[in-house]
């Protein structure tokens, strides 16, 4: 069996590749922006630019894979409300050229696994929390809106179309080797550069009060591929860890396991437009479905992301 994953350059795509390669038979293939670095002697990568429909139909068309893993996107919320022009044309323009190539190729069915975002309940009603798959969609921020969107195409296109698609909700996944632009390691980053004496022994936050569901991302990825395998066509599946933890608790522990004292500001900079207070998932779904839940502990995944950050610097 031939697999295929769009986006692999990114935070996630190294996890899945290999936990794939461990666990999966058969060819892996994988994509990245032209301007993307990626090495991986076990696989076969290609470059390709999802705006680019004929460069998306011709690489579809030559691989023919049979599951599709759609992991390419602009998945930060801050950037979405500096560049929401290019959060659009990823999110959804990108989707509908990938969709549209495996469409127009005949006799040709494989199973796609869409890629959402917890973001996408947005303003949660507190009777509503846990949010579970049939909670109304608020989408509180430009990066949601575009994953609400998308996953209503993906829907459209089952329905429409009887192609096998597979959606997810994935709330916030951390681990070591996420870029610093999300907070987790942001503020890891921060205290490694400080230990280091390479910053001033002041720590700068935004909101610490929004409380986010958040979940190992070797955890999600197993989620993923479970999903792929085992999930409902047209259906919709939350993954993460079904409790929400408040910023300020992550922060705490990340300062808990700091060599040296450090002073917390916050900085208006990092502060957004518009914050959701709480979003946490109700997992019951994926579970019934597929057996998987959570196994790796916040606080070994906070030490890891520290530890690498350490590294790094």
């Amino acid at each position: 069996m031939r697999t295929l994953i769009i986006g692999a350059a990114g935070f996630v795509g190294g996890y899945l590749i290999d936990h794939l390669l461990k666990t999966s038979h058969g060819a892996l293939n994988v994509t990245k922006m032209p301007h993307e670095t990626l090495s991986n002697a076990s696989v076969e990568i290609c470059d390709l630019n999802l705006l680019d429909m004929e460069a998306v139909k011709n690489l579809i068309d030559r691989l023919r894979p049979e599951h599709i893993y759609h992991l390419a996107a602009q998945s930060s919320v801050a950037l979405s409300w500096k560049n929401p022009g290019l959060t659009v044309d990823v999110n959804i323009k990108g989707t509908l050229n990938l969709l549209d190539a495996i469409r127009s190729i005949d006799n040709y069915r494989p199973r796609i696994l869409l890629i959402g975002s917890g973001e996408e309940y947005g303003y949660i009603h507190p009777e509503e929390t846990p949010v579970n798959e049939d909670t109304l969609l608020r989408p509180g921020n430009i990066y949601a809106a575009t994953k609400a969107c998308q996953n209503m195409l993906g829907t459209i296109y089952t329905k429409a179309y009887n192609m096998d698609i597979v959606m997810v909700r994935a709330f916030n996944h951390i681990g070591p080797n996420q870029t610093p632009i999300f907070v987790t390691a942001d503020f890891c980053k921060q205290v490694a550069e400080i230990e280091a004496g390479k910053k001033e022994p002041v720590l700068s936050v935004g909101n610490l009060e929004a409380m986010r569901d958040f979940t190992d991302v070797r955890d999600v990825v197993r989620a993923y591929a479970l999903l792929l395998e085992k999930g409902q066509s047209g259906e919709t599946y939350n993954i993460g860890s079904g409790k929400a933890v408040r910023i300020r608790q992550i922060l705490d522990m990340i300062l808990s396991y700091s060599k040296i004292s450090i002073q917390v500001r916050q900085d208006p900079e990092r502060l957004r437009p518009s914050d959701i207070p709480i979003i946490e998932a109700d997992i019951r779904k994926v579970h019934e479905t597929t057996g998987w839940e959570p196994e790796i502990p916040l606080e070994q995944t906070i030490v890891e992301t520290l530890n690498y950050w350490r590294n790094q610097i």
